[in-house]
């Protein structure tokens, strides 16, 4: 049996293809992430990966740019970011999430200017 604990990992990204990992593999990603109320998210998207996020507390708000609306979720709604949509978020309250992300290339990440 190997213990460990989600500060073992970098921003709560524990199975993937990266170091530190609990299950290293090419083909999915998994996290847990912990926000504060107030925080606003970076802006950014996905070239090539879909991403899928579960919250399981907590509420944000997300600008969805195709629609040109905010869009308001909490606890135990899921959504889905496919690739080249825009991740804009603010959370509302002190939130948890777990992501999913597939495939794994942690370096398809890319920052709205």
């Amino acid at each position: 049996m190997e213990v460990k604990n989600i500060k073992d990992f970098t921003n709560g990204w524990f199975i993937g293809d990266f170091e530190p990992s609990l299950f290293k593999n090419p083909f999915f990603e998994v996290a847990h992430q912990h926000h504060k109320k107030g925080k606003v998210g970076d802006e950014h998207f996905h070239k090539l990966t879909t991403e899928v996020t579960y919250i399981v507390s907590g509420s944000m708000i997300i600008n969805d740019k195709k629609l040109k609306r905010d869009v308001h979720l909490s606890a135990g709604h899921m959504f889905t970011f496919f690739p080249n949509e825009i991740s804009d978020v603010v959370f509302l309250e002190d939130s948890d999430l777990i992501v999913v992300r597939w495939p794994s290339i942690p370096s398809d990440k890319y920052m709205v200017d």
